[in-house]
């Protein structure tokens, strides 16, 4: 072994796999990064003095005898103020051309924050999307996936609600997205002047798979950092977690470890729970946020990736096409945000609620009246109501590209509630009905 500049180098490789190197030696922590022969790694194994290392470009075409440099520290990020408005890549490094970040030298993937530090969320983040923030409302300091099949425009929403969230910083971690939705993020930030704010760590397709694992550490940094230190509330945005875990079942299958569920390593739910426990409300007033898309396999809501996901989350946001309207939309059925409670009606207008669960209750009715259509049975006047609010609900209120404030929301319910129903069918509480909702409508 020689030293330079306090730096471990070694020139003897035991063995060497498709995808990691094999070595002797001293003194190597955990997830510290090297490079051999000039190729970023990362050590993913200790046995004793057998250091196992994963390079990110793979091995092919690494000798024995080739060189191998460890840095001593896991991966870092730099962190200032500097980091709005740019992009940088999975090791933290500027891809669109700007200068280098001038600031903090920090190690990502550090723990969780410590219970007793955290305050129960309390205040609202609003979305712009009426699916979202009607009936689904988030809250500071939550963590939520959006399951969506592969075809659904899940990147499209993750940009939407970029520009509209009501957040301090938005930061978008990217993994293994195509050129073009890169492309595609980086012109609808620019476009709407609103760069200035969002932060994103990109990995594309074309890059090493593996390097998505670096993504949501990179992205979770920069938000503690402006959580803690600046006090503000961050929204952080992962799109696609499925392939995050993908990319944990290549490293897991090459190191020779026994696959469980779907192929998936026996650590997923570990991996998954210490990036989404990073969502936190600080006393002080900074908070993490986290909204993650998951892609399902033909909709598969039992596969490993979004089953273990759904024990860490509080809830989730489901995507699907409406065929009546032929919108994408939230479907009000399969969403759930559990820590809406604490904000519904509460940091927003005391009808909230009620309107909330009337317009669902309508919308279920509905359903049933379309399963009645189907079946060749008779409709009633009611049912053939409940199916003309139900297609209106979903086209003014529940489909994604509704960009208006929660109060408008609440008005745009009242005002279809009035146009089909009387106020016995709605059933919302008199006083309620009184000061937000005009019926017209005689009731039968």
């Amino acid at each position: 072994m020689n030293t330079k500049a306090f730096q471990r180098i070694y020139t003897k490789i035991s063995q060497v796999t498709k995808a990691t190197c094999s070595l002797y030696a001293q003194g190597v922590g955990y997830e510290e990064m090297a490079t051999i022969n000039g190729r970023l790694a990362q050590v993913v194994k200790i046995q004793g003095d057998l250091i196992t290392l994963q390079v990110f470009y793979g091995t092919e075409g690494i000798p024995t005898n080739a060189e191998v440099i460890f840095l001593g520290h896991s991966p870092q990020l730099v962190v200032s103020e500097e980091l709005g408005g740019r992009f940088f890549n999975a090791y933290g490094f500027p891809i669109d051309g700007g200068p280098e970040i001038d600031g903090k030298t920090v190690e990502i993937g550090g723990p969780s924050v410590n219970p007793v530090r955290r305050k129960q969320p309390s205040e609202l983040i609003a979305t712009g999307i009426a699916g979202i923030d009607l009936n689904n409302t988030l809250v500071t300091g939550q963590k939520i996936p959006f399951f969506a099949d592969p075809d659904q425009p899940f990147n499209q929403v993750m940009a939407m609600v970029a520009l509209r969230a009501k957040a301090d910083k938005i930061i978008l971690g990217g993994m293994g997205i195509t050129n073009d939705d890169y492309l595609f993020f980086k012109n609808v930030f620019q476009n709407a002047g609103a760069l200035d704010r969002i932060i994103s760590f990109v990995n594309t397709t074309e890059d090493p798979p593996v390097e998505r694992l670096l993504v949501p550490d990179m992205a979770l940094t920069a938000a503690e950092y402006f959580a803690v230190e600046k006090n503000q509330n961050v929204l952080v945005l992962l799109t696609d977690m499925t392939l995050y875990a993908d990319a944990l079942s290549i490293v897991s299958n090459r190191m020779d470890q026994i696959p469980s569920k779907d192929s998936m390593p026996g650590s997923l739910y570990s991996d998954l729970a210490k990036l989404y426990e990073k969502a936190v409300q600080f006393p002080d007033g900074g908070s993490i946020t986290i909204i993650a898309v998951t892609t399902l396999s033909g909709g598969d809501i039992t596969h490993a990736i979004p089953d273990n996901t759904g024990y860490i989350t509080e809830g989730q946001l489901f995507l699907r096409k409406d065929s009546d309207i032929g919108k994408v939309i939230i479907d009000p059925f399969r969403s759930l945000s559990r820590l809406k409670q604490l904000v519904i009606g509460i940091k927003t207008r005391e009808d909230h609620p009620q309107v909330m669960n009337a317009a669902i209750r309508l919308f279920a009715d509905a359903a049933n009246a379309k399963t009645k259509l189907e079946n060749g049975f008779d409709l009633t006047d009611y049912d053939e109501r409940t199916i003309k609010f139900a297609k209106e609900y979903s086209d003014k209120l529940l489909a994604i590209d509704v960009n208006i404030e929660i109060d408008e929301m609440l008005d745009t319910a009242w005002i279809l509630f009035n146009k089909y129903f009387n106020e016995i069918e709605v059933a919302i509480k008199s006083e309620i009905v009184k000061k937000f909702g005009k019926f017209t409508k005689k009731e039968d």
